[in-house]
């Protein structure tokens, strides 16, 4: 709160309240007896552009889940994500079919899931109410940090989506795709709150998007240039990934930006036979 970037600061802790406030996510409530209200904390990050310059201002509040106690506040906190061997797949797909792939970010993903067990906390730095000083909040929807958010929320997701006529992937269960009997659809690949559309035309992919948008709180990100640190680019001849950007990202992570480069990381006189 002392530095230049106050302003800034204030309104990414003001939009991640209002997300958590209009998400109905806790209630204040008196502790029941027996019970431990967990602890709260602000993280705030600098999202970087891939050119290096700042994209936004991101705080989340998270609850303290180390606290949690196993088999009393949690029991499953598994969830699924897409394997990059999925994703790639899709891309081959789509260089042969000609597809459409969009990108679509959920903003408050752990923020949608429904929450089964009894759990407080105390009440978020900066934002007590007044006059209820004494009250803690108890969890109606899970909340970043909890050991089982990442369950609840793909649960919720696969719940809603199904829902909708899209079939689950058997394969992968982070893959839900919906045809109709012309062979025009869509095929959704979720990462964990990172989802890539891929349509047979834009209509298809823009129907999609505003369906997820009735649903969560969506963030748009049109056409695919990054997911999972790989830069996607397609051209009239096919479709190119590169990780260029993550690996200098890597190096500058560990001052070795300097470093010499080789032109192949294996032996070049070795003499490969053809399969």
């Amino acid at each position: 709160m002392a530095s230049k970037d106050v302003h800034f600061w204030k309104e990414a802790i003001h939009d991640e309240i209002d997300s958590i406030m209009h998400n109905n996510t806790w209630v204040l409530a008196d502790l029941s007896l027996g019970c431990k209200a967990l602890g709260c904390k602000w993280i705030l990050k600098r999202k970087m552009k891939v050119d290096g310059t700042i994209d936004k201002y991101k705080a989340r509040f998270l609850i303290q889940g180390f606290r949690q106690k196993e088999g009393i506040d949690f029991f499953d906190t598994y969830a699924p994500v897409a394997r990059i061997s999925t994703i790639r797949l899709l891309l081959a797909l789509t260089a042969i079919h000609n597809l459409v792939i969009h990108q679509m970010d959920v903003k408050t993903a752990f923020l949608d899931g429904d929450l089964d067990e009894e759990m407080y906390m105390k009440q978020p730095e900066g934002f007590v109410m007044p006059g209820n000083e004494h009250k803690v909040c108890k969890l109606k929807k899970s909340l970043y940090g909890l050991k089982q958010a990442p369950k609840q929320w793909h649960q919720k997701f696969d719940d809603v989506v199904l829902s909708n006529g899209f079939a689950l992937n058997q394969a992968d269960k982070c893959v839900y795709s919906k045809f109709d009997t012309f062979g025009k659809g869509v095929m959704i690949c979720l990462y964990v709150d990172d989802m890539l559309i891929f349509g047979t035309d834009l209509e298809e992919v823009d129907k999609t998007k505003k369906f997820l948008s009735s649903s969560f709180d969506m963030k748009d990100m049109g056409e695919v240039e990054i997911i999972l640190g790989i830069r996607i680019r397609k051209g009239n001849n096919g479709i190119s990934t590169s990780q260029s950007h993550y690996i200098e990202k890597i190096l500058k992570k560990f001052n070795f930006e300097n470093c010499s480069p080789v032109s192949t990381p294996i032996d070049p006189s070795l003499k490969l036979l053809p399969n």
